[in-house]
């Protein structure tokens, strides 16, 4: 394998499009590379769709290159229309900040800006400050309609109808590389392969303005081997806050992947060597599942430490051995129940759905026709059925939906 850090990215998965291979490679052997990736402040967490380029930033930064996180605190007010069928929700600027603050702590896990070793900034800074009539005449000048209605993104927004406000996003993000090559010399953007129109302006922008040439590199946007984008599951986002998914089921959303995209997987979002991983996918049958407890166990280590790791890794081993102990299922996720509701009796397809095992009644009733409902393991078949202190194990009583997704009620 090269020690040319494009190399290992490319080995990877990571490169889709590149403006100058061969440059890249060359910038990237002689000197430390300043490069940015922009996050916009849509939401207050990442998800796992964002891990690509975060992994890809780690890898860099290994290398000895030097990431900036850049938040779009001001395109967050304007919104992307890439990928985009109508307008995004316009969100206030308080709600934007506050995003914006989230993410540069959550990107600080990663990259560690507290430690100096990435550059953390806010493209508010900057946009927020601009003079509309002088933008216009300094920059806007240097981009073409034509050229601009071109890109895939606003051709596909086109049809539907494109604001004015989203047709400015891909100035707006090509003056933000202009501005950090001005402040910190940076020479590379990267980004979603959705992102090539937007990333290139920018290349174009300091051309035309400094007379300088910089660079630019996608990334293929993931898709499971289902055909469902990366970071995306049936209940919602796979968020990397752990208030917003604890580790547990942070584990279980890798260990449950498609075996056909592990090895994809393994690849984008652990650190493991390229042989150990083509060790782990030659395995064969069942035991392909340790190529998986594998990758969960790399992947929640990256994104909510070792402890967590570790014992989210018990925790799944108990939940799928028997005779498991309440202590061994304590990392699980659990909600606590007076035993006063027990009494009385509360409904199976209740308490589903009270716990987020299901998200509604409706579909707790299907689930259970379809034979996935379980409390303490024992199939549940009436629709009626209720929960009662007989069900208590110790004080707990375990809740399955299907076969994978576990649930503790704790008993006060």
């Amino acid at each position: 394998m090269s020690d040319n850090v494009f190399d290992i990215l490319n080995e990877r998965g990571f490169v889709a499009q590149v403006t100058d291979e061969e440059a890249l490679r060359k910038k990237f052997a002689t000197e430390q590379v300043t490069f940015y990736i922009g996050f916009d402040g849509t939401a207050d967490s990442l998800h796992a769709g964002s891990l690509v380029t975060i992994m890809a930033m780690m890898h860099l930064q290994k290398a000895g290159h030097r990431p900036l996180g850049l938040i779009g605190g001001g395109t967050t007010m304007i919104g992307d229309p890439s990928g985009k069928t109508e307008l995004r929700q316009m969100l206030t600027q308080e709600a934007i900040e506050a995003n914006g603050r989230s993410l540069h702590a959550q990107l600080n896990h990663y990259l560690n800006f507290d430690g100096g070793d990435a550059i953390p900034e806010n493209n508010a800074t900057w946009l927020l400050e601009l003079n509309y009539v002088t933008f216009l005449r300094d920059i806007g000048r240097h981009f073409s309609v034509n050229r601009m209605l071109s890109a895939e993104a606003y051709k596909q927004r086109l049809e539907r109808g494109l604001n004015f406000i989203e047709f400015n996003y891909q100035i707006l993000q090509a003056y933000d590389y202009l501005e950090l090559y001005r402040r910190y010399g940076c020479t590379l953007q990267m980004g979603g392969d959705d992102q090539w129109g937007n990333i290139l302006a920018g290349v174009d922008l300091i051309r035309r303005v400094e007379g300088v040439t910089v660079q630019a590199l996608t990334y293929p946007l993931l898709t499971t081997a289902s055909g469902a984008k990366m970071g995306k599951t049936a209940t919602g986002a796979v968020w990397l806050d752990k208030e917003k998914l604890n580790s547990y089921d942070y584990y279980q959303y890798w260990v449950n992947c498609d075996d056909r995209d592990v090895e994809k997987l393994l690849k984008t979002f652990t650190f493991l060597p390229l042989d150990e991983i083509q060790r782990l996918v030659a395995l064969q049958g069942a035991e392909i599942r340790e190529a998986k407890r594998v990758l969960a166990y790399e992947a929640t280590v990256i994104t909510h430490g070792e402890a967590e790791a570790h014992k989210a890794a018990e925790t799944a081993q108990a939940a799928f051995s028997s005779g498991t102990s309440s202590n061994d299922l304590s990392g699980m996720p659990s909600t606590n129940i007076v035993s006063s509701r027990l009494e009385a009796g509360v409904g199976v397809l209740e308490i589903f759905t009270e716990t987020g095992l299901t998200k509604s009644n409706g579909e707790a009733r299907r689930l259970l026709k379809q034979g996935g409902v379980y409390v303490n393991d024992t199939r549940i078949t009436d629709v009626h059925a209720a929960l009662s202190l007989a069900d208590l194990s110790g004080t707990e009583i375990l809740l399955r939906a299907g076969k994978k997704k576990y649930h503790r009620l704790i008993v006060e």
